[in-house]
């Protein structure tokens, strides 16, 4: 039987504060899907890369009319126009690990907004690789109780899904980065409809517990962080409850 963790606070959390700021999160996945179609090819079906970041921008309820504009550009995009992605790991208040994956076009510009925030709210840059090893890169799928628990378990586990999680009101599954995609698709066939989660990210491989005043400092720098144009994701180690 597959085991459940408590594990989600933080990425439910997360979705909270990105519903409030839906305008920033599309613009947002529209530069991820650019990139993505710009460094493969720009055609969802043999483009891995870019399927993963469209399922995340359907479960984000992105318009399908933003997420086609994002990939015709990268259709027509001139050579000129460069993103990379650069990753910037430290640690927060208390200690907490904080991992942040950026697209930018001016990696100076980048360093320095996110040592500023960094450096406000109490943390400090790392080095590379100081606290990457704290997160594995999972696929997270979420999707309604509306279907059998067993039939739900069954399908995952077949499709390669690693754990299962019985919510109140939502089965929440894990996967190996590798077999989200497989996950997603014997779910689809299996009859699910809506998917409330859909994303390949970084899960904390031990979350780190702190008072409740470093914890608000924590989120203060995670929304921070959030907020800069050049960043994509904010990963940290925090637990919740």
């Amino acid at each position: 039987m597959m085991s459940g963790h408590s594990k989600w606070a933080t990425i439910h959390r997360k979705k909270g504060a990105l519903d409030a700021a839906r305008g920033k999160v599309f613009q947002k996945l529209a530069k991820e899907i650019y990139v993505a179609a710009k460094l493969g090819t720009p055609d969802v079906d043999s483009n891995p890369n870019l399927r993963m970041v469209v399922e995340k921008a359907k479960a984000a309820n992105m318009p399908k009319d933003n997420i086609q504009k994002a990939i015709d550009k990268a259709k027509g995009a001139s050579e000129g126009e460069n993103y990379e992605n650069v990753r910037y790991e430290g640690y927060g208040p208390g200690g907490v690990a904080f991992m942040v994956d950026c697209l930018t076009d001016n990696r100076n510009r980048t360093a320095s907004f996110v040592r500023s925030a960094f450096t406000k709210c109490g943390g400090n840059l790392g080095t590379d690789g100081s606290v990457s090893y704290l997160f594995e890169r999972k696929g997270l799928i979420e999707i309604p109780r509306d279907y059998d628990e067993d039939e739900v378990m069954m399908t995952s586990l077949d499709a390669g899904a690693t754990d299962m999680e019985n919510l109140d009101t939502t089965y929440f599954i894990t996967t190996p980065a590798d077999k989200f995609i497989a996950v997603k698709d014997a779910l689809s066939e299996m009859g699910v409809k809506e998917f409330l989660t859909s994303e390949v990210t970084y899960v904390a491989s031990n979350l780190m517990d702190v008072e409740e005043d470093i914890k608000e400092r924590v989120y203060k720098l995670q929304d921070q962080l959030e907020d800069l144009d050049d960043v994509q994701s904010v990963y940290c180690n925090l637990k919740e409850e």
